[in-house]
């Protein structure tokens, strides 16, 4: 009874996706929840009883990748290029897209908030019934959210340059390598919020990420250690990263391997952060990052579609 219950599903939710374009794919928008808007891709010609939903890394991202004044289509090439290997993929934009687009953005908005999306994506493709398979991939900070998520029973979880180390400890680094003079102020302030506790003590030159609205997000976010999630998955997991990502090092993709040995590990010769293959130096990486006439890394297609489809 449940093997008709599922074709009748699938025949009508195929009755409401867009006419299939050349691409090979149908899409069809989706809204999940108040505040989760997003875009299914399935393969044209060829069944696919297995999911991708793939989450956004930090920021107001779209589900494309983009946000503010960049423009790369990074996720958006990622969703593509899976459907057009036979697996259906969900992208979605976070919430605080949607509530910059209503004039009305929360405050007070937590990383939790982030994982609960995730959770209602999951759980909405689940009550359908329309794939067999849920598979998660986590792109930079999506990493320690579908990480969060991938708790609710999916059938595997992709770090895509996702941070090993608790993003407190990411940050004093980072900022570091970029202004020494700032470190141990930064180290400072990162160990406050650590404890749950808030700071006014900070330079103003670090108040991007320290000011008194951010706080209780960064706290909320640094509650959190990749590692000590990572090792508590019961499920097939890839760790990706590029050799060129300018944000988080390859360092880290072996701190998550390291943490869960079952893991595999694919480090791809000069990815960068946003996916695409960089052969010249840190200025046309950067470049690249407001670049949507690239292509992104083939390699990274292959891992992926080899890992989901087994």
């Amino acid at each position: 009874m449940k093997n008709y219950r599922f074709v009748i599903v699938l025949f009508i939710a195929n009755l409401c996706f867009s006419q299939a374009d050349d691409a090979g794919f149908h899409t069809q928008d989706l809204q999940i929840s108040k505040w989760i808007d997003g875009t299914l891709l399935v393969p044209k010609d060829v069944f696919s009883s297995k999911l991708a939903i793939i989450i956004a890394g930090s920021g107001p991202t779209d589900r494309n990748g983009n946000q503010n004044f960049l423009k790369n289509n990074s996720l958006k090439k990622l969703s593509e290029s899976l459907t057009k290997n036979g697996i259906a993929t969900f992208r979605f934009d976070k919430r605080v897209v949607k509530q910059i687009k209503m004039g009305n953005v929360n405050k007070n908005i937590l990383f939790d908030d982030f994982v609960k999306d995730a959770i209602d994506v999951i759980n909405y493709f689940k009550s359908t019934e329309q794939f067999s398979e849920i598979y998660i991939i986590g792109h930079s900070q999506g990493s320690l959210v579908g990480m969060i998520a991938s708790r609710e029973n999916v059938d595997g979880f992709i770090s895509l340059a996702g941070a090993g180390q608790n993003i407190g400890d990411v940050i004093v680094e980072q900022v570091g390598k970029t202004a020494p003079m700032l470190r141990s102020d930064t180290e400072r302030v990162v160990n406050i919020l650590k404890k749950g506790e808030t700071t006014k003590d900070y330079p103003l030159a670090l108040a991007s990420m320290f000011n008194k609205d951010i706080q209780p997000f960064m706290i909320n976010w640094m509650s959190y250690n990749p590692t000590e999630i990572i090792v508590n998955l019961q499920i097939p997991i890839l760790i990706i990263n590029g050799t060129k990502d300018l944000q988080v090092s390859v360092e880290e993709a072996k701190l998550l391997k390291n943490a869960n040995e079952k893991a595999q590990l694919s480090i791809i010769d000069n990815m960068n952060h946003v996916l695409f293959i960089i052969e010249g130096d840190d200025l046309e990486n950067s470049k690249s990052y407001n670049e949507a006439f690239r292509n992104i890394s083939s390699t990274l297609i292959e891992d992926i579609t080899a890992f989901i489809k087994g």
